[in-house]
C-alpha cells in the first residue's frame, strides 16, 4: 500500500513545519504559555492566516474538510514543535461539533468566525463523576433553557466566547438519549469560570452553572463521541510528532555527550534502549497509518482507539526514557524534553484514559 503523501498534503505539511520552523524554540513556548489564555493569541492568528484553523472545518463553513490523512500530517508537524495554541480542543473538537449539531441560524452567526480564528469555542463535557470514559452528566437544563452544574475540566477554555455545554433535560435522569448540548456565552449571567494550568503548562477551566441561560443546539452525548474520533486521531498524531522529536533531540544530545572518555552513545545499554524507543515510534506509526487507511469504514473508530491505547502509554514511557538520558536537566522546563513529556502526560490521560480506549478497542464496553 503506498502511504506516500499527494501534493495537497505535502503543502500542508510544510505549511505546518515552516510554522514551527519560524515561530517555535523554548523560550519563545515559555513565553506563549505564559500569556493570559496559554497560548499566543499572535500565533493564533497567524495560524488562521494560514488557513490551518479552517482547513479541518467543512467546505461550506470555508475549510479544507482534511480527511484523515491530512489531519495527521499537520498534527503531527505541529506536535514535533510542540505547539502551544489549541487547535485540537477549539477547533478538531469544540468547532466541528458546532458544526455538526447547531441550527443553521447559528451556524451563519458563528462559523465564519470560528473559521478565522475571531472567535473560539470550547466544549464542557467532564464532569467530576466521569471516570474511564464512562457517561456521566448531572448539569441540568431547565424547562426555560437554563443550567445549572458543574463542569469540571474544560480544556483551552480560557478566553473563549462561549461553551458547548452538555446536559440532561427535564424527565431525562439516567437516559444517555435525554442529554442535549447548549451553547453558553463566556459572558453568561449565573456561569462561573476558575481558571487552572494543566500539566503541560496549558490554561483548562471549571465552570459553575447557576441557572446560566443558555441556547439549544440540539444533538446529544453521541454526537460528542461521534466528534471525537478525527480529534482522537490528531492527539495520537501530535504525540507522535512529539515522540519523534524528543527522540531526535535525544540523539543527537548522546552524540555530542561524553561520559568517562567516551560518548554516551557509544554505549552499548544506551544503544538498546535507544532501539527500543525508535521501535516503539515506527509502531505507533503504523498504527496511526492503520487508522487512517480504515477512515471511511465501520472499523475506522475502533482502529483510532487501538492506536491510542497503544501510543498513549509508549509515549509517556518514551518520555521517561529521554528524561533519564539527559539526567536532571531532563524533566525541567529549562529543555524541550520536560516541555514534551509533560504535554505526553495532558495527551496520554485526556479525555480519557488509554484502558478506555483499550476497552472500547476491545468491544466490552
Amino acid at each position: 500500500m503506498n502511504f506516500d503523501l499527494n501534493e495537497d498534503e505535502e503543502m500542508l505539511k510544510a505549511l505546518a513545519e515552516r510554522f514551527v520552523e519560524d515561530n517555535y524554540d523554548l523560550d519563545r513556548r515559555r513565553q506563549y504559555l505564559g500569556g493570559p489564555n496559554g497560548f499566543s493569541p499572535q500565533m493564533w492568528a497567524l495560524l488562521a492566516e494560514l488557513g490551518l484553523i479552517a482547513a479541518p472545518l467543512a467546505e461550506e463553513s470555508g475549510g479544507l474538510a482534511l480527511d484523515a490523512t491530512a489531519i495527521a500530517t499537520v498534527f503531527e508537524a505541529l506536535g514535533k514543535g510542540i505547539v502551544a495554541e489549541p487547535l485540537i480542543e477549539n477547533v478538531m473538537v469544540a468547532a466541528r461539533l458546532f458544526e455538526r449539531v447547531a441550527p443553521d441560524a447559528l451556524k451563519a452567526q458563528w462559523m465564519e468566525a470560528l473559521a478565522m480564528g475571531s472567535r473560539r469555542l470550547a466544549l464542557a463535557h467532564a464532569e467530576q463523576g466521569s471516570r474511564g470514559g464512562s457517561l456521566w452528566v448531572a448539569t441540568k437544563a431547565g424547562a426555560d433553557g437554563s443550567l445549572t452544574g458543574v463542569k469540571s475540566c474544560v480544556p483551552a477554555g480560557a478566553g473563549v466566547d462561549g461553551y458547548i455545554v452538555s446536559a440532561r433535560e427535564s424527565g431525562a435522569e439516567g437516559d444517555p438519549a435525554g442529554v442535549a448540548l447548549f451553547l453558553v456565552a463566556a459572558d453568561a449571567p449565573g456561569l462561573v469560570r476558575t481558571a487552572w494550568r494543566t500539566v503541560d503548562g496549558a490554561l483548562a477551566v471549571s465552570l459553575e452553572l447557576n441557572g446560566a441561560p443558555a441556547l439549544r443546539l440540539g444533538g446529544s452525548a453521541a454526537d460528542v463521541a461521534a466528534n471525537e474520533t478525527l480529534a482522537s486521531l490528531a492527539r495520537s498524531a501530535e504525540a507522535l510528532g512529539i515522540m519523534q522529536g524528543l527522540f531526535d533531540a535525544t540523539l543527537d544530545y548522546l552524540r555530542t555527550r561524553q561520559q568517562f572518555g567516551a560518548t554516551l552513545g557509544s554505549f552499548q545499554a544506551i544503544q538498546h534502549r535507544m532501539a527500543a524507543q525508535y521501535a516503539a515510534i515506527e509502531q505507533a506509526r503504523a498504527l496511526l497509518n492503520l487508522a487512517i487507511v480504515s477512515q471511511g469504514s465501520d472499523r475506522f473508530a475502533s482502529a483510532v482507539d487501538g492506536l491510542r491505547a497503544f501510543i498513549a502509554p509508549a509515549s509517556v514511557e518514551l518520555g521517561h526514557e529521554m528524561i533519564q538520558f539527559h539526567g536532571g536537566m531532563g524533566v525541567t522546563d529549562e529543555l524541550m524534553i520536560g516541555h514534551g513529556h509533560k504535554r505526553l502526560l495532558m495527551l496520554s490521560r485526556w479525555p480519557d484514559d488509554p484502558q478506555a480506549a483499550l476497552d472500547r478497542f476491545a468491544g466490552v464496553v
